[in-house]
């Protein structure tokens, strides 16, 4: 492939992942492991395609062509299953949602890691995976398929993992997990036939961006564990609601806060803490309408706005909420018993002009309850 052909294709596929970058660390939760994963593969396929570029010098033997050639060919094959392997970690957190899992992988994937670049430091010797001869030309070895291979297994492994799963992904999210390896694959068929064409960065960068558009661009505005909205999502939903809503207001909301929630984390440990997030997040999401908007606020706080303006409608809602996690503490076996508090009321403009007084508000009449409960609960007691 002609050297400048690749200068300006793999410039275009750089600026490309700077613009996704850009994008994804305005709201993304840069701490999770899945942002975290999503920018090392944003960061390494920019990387490799800078690399590439040197690796293209092909058959160029004047001034420093030959070293390029060289030194670019060996870091492509050395560090080619790194992103195969980011992309396994990535879709298996996708699918179960527990980080601790995910990182149980580190150590064989780096084991493999190991082991393929063993053999193209080997291959500098022996030409098994490749050779570049006298003249500066590029030529395969006969262990090349080897060396794809790794990458292949891997995609080919990440895709029967997926179709195996696809009843528990959420359908928003299965195209991107199955289309990701297919660009990829294209390209590593293109150049497998047409030797001297290599396509396959170019079809990662497609992947990414595929991915960005309809994984990470929701989980942006998602909460990772309960799978309901973060508190960013909620702040900007509160303020679409209140600037399009007239001085009678037109929606309602509920406040909630899990109570004795950090004895359930010391108790029984984080994990059991992340069932009743998850647990609690399902029972508040049975008890509203798919046009309502339900959010975890942070930690084991949570906000439901409803799209009415009736009290009736608000305490049916509310009254499903304590009837739900009622049922489940009776029926449940689990080690921990769902308790909470709410706060709750209609929007009025003119009391509460921003978002910030209102769930304010909220909360007072939360703590409000919060403190009838524990008086409650202290005279049972005596």
């Amino acid at each position: 492939m002609d050297l400048e052909f690749n200068i300006v294709i793999n410039v275009f596929s750089i600026i490309l992942l700077f613009i996704i970058y850009l994008h994804s660390i305005q709201t993304a939760e840069r701490k999770s492991l899945q942002f975290r994963l999503f920018f090392y593969m944003l960061f390494f396929t920019a990387l490799m395609l800078v690399i590439d570029v040197f690796s293209r010098c092909d058959g160029l033997s004047q001034d420093y062509y030959p070293l390029f050639n060289r030194v670019g060919n060996f870091l492509i094959f050395a560090g080619s299953p790194i992103i195969p392997f980011g992309w396994l970690l990535y879709a298996y957190l996708q699918v179960f949602k527990d980080e601790k899992k995910v990182k149980k992988f580190y150590l064989p994937l780096f084991l493999v890691f190991l082991a393929h670049l063993a053999m193209v430091i080997a291959s500098q010797y022996t030409g098994w995976f490749y050779y570049i001869d006298a003249a500066n030309v590029y030529h395969r070895g006969p262990l090349y398929f080897l060396s794809v291979g790794v990458t292949l297994v891997t995609v080919v492994a990440v895709l029967i993992f997926i179709a195996l799963n696809r009843k528990i992904i959420a359908k928003k999210y299965f195209f991107s997990l199955m289309f990701f390896p297919f660009p990829p694959v294209f390209c590593i068929i293109f150049q497998i036939v047409f030797e001297g064409y290599s396509l396959i960065l170019n079809g990662i960068v497609l992947s990414l961006f595929i991915v960005f558009l309809d994984i990470q661009n929701r989980s942006m505005k998602t909460d990772y564990l309960t799978g309901v909205y973060n508190r960013q999502a909620l702040d900007n939903y509160l303020k679409v609601k209140i600037s399009s809503s007239g001085s009678s207001g037109g929606f309602s909301a509920i406040w909630l806060d899990l109570d004795q929630f950090k004895i359930i984390n010391d108790t029984f440990g984080h994990d059991i803490g992340d069932r009743a997030l998850v647990k609690f997040a399902a029972l508040l999401k049975g008890c509203i309408n798919a046009s309502d908007f339900i959010s975890r606020y942070g930690g084991d706080e949570f906000c439901i706005v409803l799209n009415t303006q009736d009290q009736k409608a608000l305490e049916a809602t509310v009254g499903c909420i304590n009837a739900v996690v009622k049922e489940f503490n009776e029926s449940n076996s689990a080690e921990y018993k769902i308790e909470f508090s709410m706060g709750y009321d209609i929007y009025d403009r003119n009391l509460y002009p921003s978002p910030e007084k209102f769930l304010k508000h909220l909360d007072d009449l939360m703590y409000v309850k919060k403190r009838e409960m524990k008086k409650i609960g202290n005279d049972e007691k005596n």
